[in-house]
């Protein structure tokens, strides 16, 4: 039985999830602050100790990689890279926009995670389900919502949206594109368990990393640095 252990902290949603080839063994989300450095160690110590494992039973750890927050997929990063060099265990990262795709399996049209980059631009990226597996339409990508909008209009099947960039852009999306839906709050944040699966999956093939090889994926600078002098 192959344990994974995924968090998720590339947005303000901090998020761990334990799951094997059988079942989802836990997981936990705070919705409420970005104090990740708070809250990731004491959530990963009560789901081992709700899910009946220690530490030393993960076999593979997962992490969202980005995009996302700056700060936030630093700490996510730094905490499992920490896991994985002291038990010798591997690692897998993945997108925080396929994650997100994840978290609707089976839609029947395109799925357009949007995470709010700030500057009038979003994180983005589009995807769609075939046989039951995800594939991906657009790569991670920061557009302005104008360049995203002229992406999706070319599509003409339902266009689902979810992310934390919905209450700053849904309103100019759905006008832009007659087939778009909203997708339900509870379904449009980040979860650990939709990243695990893609974690798992990944895993069983042998896709997996060494610790030192796996860097957050920020896909643009930070301001401070495009502001360095």
């Amino acid at each position: 039985m192959m344990n994974i252990l995924t968090v998720d902290t590339s947005t303000i949603v901090a998020s761990v999830a334990i799951l094997n080839e059988e079942k989802l063994v836990g997981e936990m989300i705070v919705n409420h602050q970005k104090k990740h450095s708070e809250k990731l160690m004491v959530s990963i110590d009560h789901l081992l100790k709700d899910g009946g494992l220690s530490i030393r039973e993960i076999d593979v750890f997962g992490v969202v990689a980005g995009p996302g927050s700056f700060t936030g997929l630093r700490i996510g990063m730094a905490t499992i890279k920490g896991f994985a060099q002291a038990l010798n265990k591997p690692v897998v990262g993945v997108s925080t926009l396929e994650a997100l795709a994840m978290n609707i399996p089976f839609a029947d049209g395109i799925i357009c995670p949007v995470l709010d980059a700030q500057r009038n631009q979003t994180y983005t990226g589009a995807f769609h389900f075939e046989d039951g597996c995800l594939v991906r339409d657009l790569a991670d990508s920061v557009l302005e919502i104008d360049a995203l909008i002229d992406f999706l209009k070319k599509k003409d099947e339902p266009i689902y949206f979810l992310g934390d960039g919905l209450p700053r852009f849904s309103e100019t999306l759905l006008s832009a594109c007659p087939k778009g839906v909203r997708v339900p709050n509870y379904l449009s944040m980040n979860r650990a368990s939709s990243a695990a699966a893609l974690v798992l999956e990944r895993a069983l093939k042998g896709d997996v990393s060494h610790y030192r090889d796996i860097e957050p994926v920020y896909i643009r600078p930070s301001y401070a640095e495009e502001h360095k002098q």
